[in-house]
């Protein structure tokens, strides 16, 4: 019985729980990704996570989501990651993770690239598109 390894690099990974200066963090690939995500793409540790540091959130359940802008600004600014990687479901609720990323963007001072992705409920990849200035 083989196990496939995790690609986690570190702990915590809820977004409310993350400091945006960890080490962990400061010149990395970062992964956004909505809660839902990893259960329903299968292979998410393998073809997402691998090499990123990474950060959860849901914008339907969670509070305080100002403070999410505001994180996510830091890692910009602050931790001077490399990129910005969000994955979000294809729900309508979801689509809140990217607008947050997309708020804290305009306030960074530093540019980074920034992605989403969007995950149908079988796993698949609906769409994947660069977020230009």
């Amino acid at each position: 019985d083989v196990k496939r390894p995790s690609k986690l690099m570190q702990w915590p990974i809820q977004l409310h729980l993350i400091s945006p200066m960890a080490p962990y963090y400061k010149g990395k690939d970062v992964l956004l990704s909505a809660d839902c995500v990893a259960y329903s793409t299968g292979d998410f540790h393998k073809d997402y996570l691998s090499g990123r540091s990474i950060a959860i959130a849901c914008p339907k359940l969670d509070s305080d989501l100002d403070e999410y802008t505001e994180k996510i600004r830091s890692l910009i600014d602050d931790a001077h990651i490399k990129s910005l990687t969000i994955m979000i479901m294809q729900v309508p609720c979801c689509r809140g993770l990217v607008q947050i990323a997309l708020d804290a963007k305009k306030m960074a001072k530093r540019k980074v690239p920034v992605k989403y992705m969007i995950v149908g409920i079988n796993g698949e990849i609906l769409e994947e598109q660069s977020i230009s200035e």
